[in-house]
């Protein structure tokens, strides 16, 4: 383990080996375990707590291309990952966010954080088949497996999906991959009202058209000019015919294909449509409580997009967050602030607590974690 050092009161431990995090488990009473730290909102420690940056353990340790399985340490960076995987024509269907500002696995398991691929595919939890985490007592617990089959004891990696950290520390994950489409294509369609784009929206979202993304961009207020995103992926000899299909089924649109496609997507991935000082908040919606959410937000000068056919909201929000979370909570929605220096981490409803802290007990009894309490 590299030397502790000391940052603005913070003492800051980079551990090489899985032994070296239960180490340092063992001898500090309070952890916060971090990636490389690509999502800032969410690597900040409390007061008191040493930081466990997990970037040291990094290493692809057992691919198998013909299973569609690997494991890595968890420190790992995803855009590592992702570049193996291409080589054999595959990929991470969930498409994690940040990957090319060095987000880990370890850290998007914690968060919890899918990206627009999720739409067709699923999440995260969908992809993930075994754990290796250090508990507060300091102990090597494993869940799940490494092969797709296997589904013996308790289901650990789907707790630890969007555990911030609290109930362990992440050292090694196992996942499932897809085969990669060989082409993409993405229309962008205007709609002239964010009602029309959400009829429009759920019309796709029901059709059998293989739509890999489905995001909706509104406009400032709701009575203006709204966008759709609609990405293809299969073969390139089909896509043109597809395309045209899903052109004739909304009614227009400009198709993006190649780079255009890519860049397009890379910016979503990567929040470059979000103010570098704003607060990058992810809120779990549905098609129907939009519009409710569209009301408040009209009032604010706060880019957001909505992604996973009107599933999930990625908010853009100016300053503190006091309004924000009084709102959530008023709609019944919860949110989770990824990037930025405001607080809390954690906005409006806060669903589960009561069975997240009877696991805290059982694997955490020292509450050398952050608690449900603190953040």
């Amino acid at each position: 383990m590299k030397t502790p050092t000391m940052d603005a009161s913070v003492q800051r431990l980079r551990p090489t080996t899985v032994e070296e995090v239960q180490e340092a488990v063992g001898r500090h009473p309070r952890i916060k375990p971090v990636g490389n730290g690509s999502k800032r909102a969410l690597a900040r420690p409390g007061p008191g707590e040493t930081v466990l940056e997990l970037g040291g353990l990094a290493q692809i340790l057992e691919y198998e291309p013909a299973e569609y399985t690997f494991t890595a340490l968890a420190g790992t960076p995803v855009a590592t990952i992702q570049a193996a995987l291409a080589e054999h024509g595959q990929y991470l269907p969930f498409d994690p966010p940040l990957a090319e500002q060095g987000a880990t696995l370890g850290g998007t398991v914690a968060a919890g954080l899918s990206g627009s691929g999720r739409y067709r595919y699923g999440g995260v939890r969908d992809f993930l088949l075994g754990v290796r985490f250090v508990d507060g007592q300091g102990r090597l617990v494993r869940g799940g497996g490494k092969v797709v089959k296997n589904a013996a004891g308790f289901d650990f990696p789907k707790l630890m999906v969007g555990s911030l950290g609290r109930l362990g520390v992440l050292v090694e994950v196992s996942f499932k991959v897809f085969p990669r489409p060989p082409a993409y294509a993405t229309l962008v369609v205007p709609r002239p009202s964010l009602e029309d784009a959400l009829e429009t929206l759920a019309r796709v979202a029901t059709a059998p058209l293989d739509v890999e993304a489905l995001d909706l961009v509104p406009g400032e207020q709701p009575q203006q000019q709204a966008t759709l995103h609609l990405r293809l992926g299969g073969l390139p000899e089909v896509m043109a015919a597809r395309a045209d299909r899903l052109r004739e089924f909304v009614g227009g649109g400009e198709l993006y294909q190649g780079e255009e496609d890519a860049a397009l997507w890379r910016q979503v991935a990567g929040f470059q449509w979000a103010p570098a000082d704003h607060t990058v908040v992810k809120i779990p919606v549905t098609p129907t409580t939009i519009p409710a959410l569209e009301e408040r937000l009209a009032s604010v000068n706060a880019p957001r997009r909505y992604a996973v056919g009107g599933h999930l909201a990625w908010l853009a929000w100016p300053g503190p967050l006091t309004q924000l979370d009084r709102w959530l909570a008023e709609l019944g929605l919860g949110g989770l602030a990824i990037l930025g220096s405001a607080e809390p981490v954690e906005l409006g409803v806060r669903r589960g607590l009561p069975f997240l802290r009877r696991i805290q007990e059982a694997l955490d009894p020292e509450k050398r974690f952050s608690t449900t309490e603190r953040t």
